[in-house]
């Protein structure tokens, strides 16, 4: 008999309603090509503590906002640990995967990121701006994002969620494109940018500059995710050196639609060479 596959429960929200992205496509299209080396069983979030029994390794994709369900979430956090089972990406992660308080812990350590606080005694610390960005520490997908302008933030001092540091306040950066870098463990794979600050998710391919990658790789090598794929996500300021908008290392969507074909392939060989050394290493004990 051929020698067993390795089994995978792959988490994902096919019918979530991203804007501007397609959940259902990139992961039809990636399981699909998964599968030529691992048996694969697909499931939704909220059923994922259940199920992972009898999985090799379970991997988390575009499973949506973790807010959607976080008592299933964190259920099945706990059940992964307790069972041993190994996810991918590894739930080390003390970007996205841990909330938004990475966005505080950069800027006090001085990386390039925007100037991000939650507390109402620390907004004179925050440069100053026409508009300042409000969202809640533990949101997502811009979910409770607002924008405020520079004669009110006095006035936020007041807001509840300020106070018991639920919110973060950053200055609206007038910048010239994002651009996003993917990694496939400390790998780097491609970026693409959306050259129309209006049009997130209108992507095109990015060819990065040593400097760019200098700038992205410094947050990967800060992350503690070993095994994974993460997406950096940067905006080009006005001085024209780039800021950290978001470090998702939790379910970050690929844009795979924007790639060429050989990009596409290159991609799913990166990843399926990342997997076969966790489930090794994961089989030697080495989680």
């Amino acid at each position: 008999m051929p020698p067993a596959r390795p089994r995978i429960l792959y988490v994902t929200d096919l019918a979530y309603p991203a804007r501007g992205r397609r959940y259902g496509d990139e992961d039809v299209f990636l399981t699909a090509r998964l599968r030529e080396d691992f048996d694969l069983a697909l499931c939704h979030p909220g059923d994922a503590a259940a199920l992972l029994d009898g999985f090799d390794a379970v991997m988390v994709r575009n499973s949506g906002p973790v807010l959607a369900h976080r008592a299933a979430y964190d259920a099945f956090r706990a059940r992964a640990a307790a069972t041993g089972t190994p996810v991918y990406n590894q739930l080390s992660g003390r970007a996205d995967m841990a909330g938004k308080q990475y966005l505080l812990d950069l800027t006090a350590a001085g990386y390039p990121v925007i100037p991000t606080v939650d507390r109402s005694g620390d907004l004179d610390r925050l440069p100053g701006a026409a508009e300042y960005v409000v969202k809640p520490k533990l949101g997502a997908d811009s979910i409770g994002l607002r924008f405020v302008p520079a004669a009110d933030l006095p006035g936020l001092a007041e807001a509840p969620g300020l106070a018991a540091g639920e919110l973060l306040v950053q200055p609206r950066v007038d910048f010239a494109y994002e651009v996003s870098f993917y990694f496939v463990d400390d790998a780097f794979q491609y970026a693409l940018y959306a050259p129309h600050p209006d049009r997130r998710w209108q992507l095109e391919p990015y060819a990065p500059t040593p400097d760019d990658l200098e700038f992205a790789r410094r947050f990967i090598d800060w992350n503690t995710v070993e095994h994974g794929i993460q997406r950096v996500d940067a905006c080009r300021a006005p001085d024209g050196g780039l800021l950290l908008v978001e470090l998702e290392d939790l379910n970050p969507y690929l844009s795979l639609d924007a790639l060429d074909e050989p990009g596409r392939d290159a991609f799913v060989a990166a990843v399926k060479a990342s997997l076969h050394r966790f489930l090794g290493r994961s089989a030697g004990g080495g989680r």
